[in-house]
């Protein structure tokens, strides 16, 4: 696309100079317009102010500039500059893991590096596997191997995780602080640091204020989906599970009552307003009161989400080519680090 854009605006170059004449008196001129077309670069890095060992990087990526210039003459040695224009650059990649086989690669070398211990530990596989561990799949037990593999093989320093991740990104820190001292390479590997929202860090079922939302759970009612329609989210609200006691005035004991703790924290975040603003809000009304203000913050919020989803749905080639393009992107950088790796284990 990149490409195409560049072209034609090449051409269109090559038709203005066609025309262009030598106009010995045009910055004589109060007032002068014309165009500018260029490339560009953008890079980020944000250091934060706590000291973490790592600033969080977005790497070089490509672009164009195009835009106006406008210039008022205000004296013989003074000018006035206006330039408008639109600088486009691509900063994210967008691809289906599992067309990436670095991934798979890379996971199968953490294999050899991360203890079974540690994988005995993960509370995701005691919940999996339950009391039948010795029948789970081995695949089930080494898959937090294959998560570790997705965010060091592309120098992650931050992970934006949900807090019951955070297990999973502390296994990340190790594996890459094991492999570093294993094979003698020094900070090869960085320890990633995760990124959990401070409050309202999960967001429970709606059927059970003790289980997390989950896109597994049998019931569809437990949880709001991005893809729900309006009618869907209020009913699903609306059969959420509370109690028969009013909503609180405080928040002392709101801990003993899970449902109504979850229902008041999904309005606080969506809200953007503490705890303590909503229950100074709602406290002491009835559900049907609070259900209902909640049920149109919800589809306020979900609606442009999910018809974004839906509109995107029905255009499956501009889908395709945007998860080719990215994985083909992707390709490039994993495969350079998967080379690297192999190098130093002694592949």
């Amino acid at each position: 696309m990149l490409n195409k854009i560049l072209f034609f605006l090449l051409i269109c170059s090559q038709i203005s100079f066609s025309q262009f004449k030598n106009l010995q008196n045009f910055d004589e001129r109060d007032l002068r317009f014309g165009y500018y077309i260029g490339i560009n670069q953008y890079d980020n890095k944000v250091i934060y102010k706590n000291n973490t060992p790592y600033p969080i990087s977005v790497d070089r990526a490509e672009g164009i500039n195009v835009g106006l210039i406008g210039e008022l003459k205000l004296n013989k040695n003074l000018f006035l500059s206006l330039e408008p224009g639109l600088h486009a650059n691509k900063k994210n990649i967008i691809f289906n893991q599992a067309s990436i086989a670095a991934h798979s690669e890379l996971a199968w070398i953490f294999n050899c590096v991360a203890r079974i211990g540690w994988m005995n530990r993960m509370t995701q596989f005691k919940e999996k596997a339950g009391a039948n561990k010795e029948n789970a799949s081995v695949g089930l037990l080494v898959y937090p191997n294959l998560m570790a593999a997705d965010i060091l093989i592309y120098k992650a320093t931050h992970v934006p995780v949900g807090e019951d991740q955070k297990q999973h990104l502390e296994l990340s820190r190790d594996i890459a602080q094991k492999f570093n001292l294993d094979f003698n390479s020094q900070d090869f590997l960085k320890a990633p640091e995760p990124l959990i929202q401070k409050n309202f860090a999960r967001i429970m079922s709606l059927k059970d204020g003790t289980k997390k939302m989950s896109k597994s759970d049998p019931s569809d009612l437990s949880r709001i989906n991005l893809t729900d329609k309006k009618d869907e989210i209020v009913n699903k609200i609306k059969k959420a599970k509370t109690d028969n006691s009013p909503l609180p005035l405080d928040d002392k004991k709101l801990n003993e009552r899970p449902e109504v703790e979850n229902l008041l924290g999904i309005y606080s975040s969506l809200n953007n307003q503490t705890l303590s603003d909503s229950i100074n809000e709602f406290g002491g009304k009835n559900f049907s009161q609070f259900k209902e203000k909640l049920s149109d913050l919800v589809v306020e919020k979900i609606s442009p989400i999910s018809d974004e989803i839906n509109k995107l749905k029905k255009d499956n080639n501009f889908i395709d080519r945007i998860l080719e393009e990215g994985a083909e992107k992707a390709d490039k950088i994993t495969s350079k680090k998967v080379k690297e790796m192999k190098k130093i284990v002694g592949f």
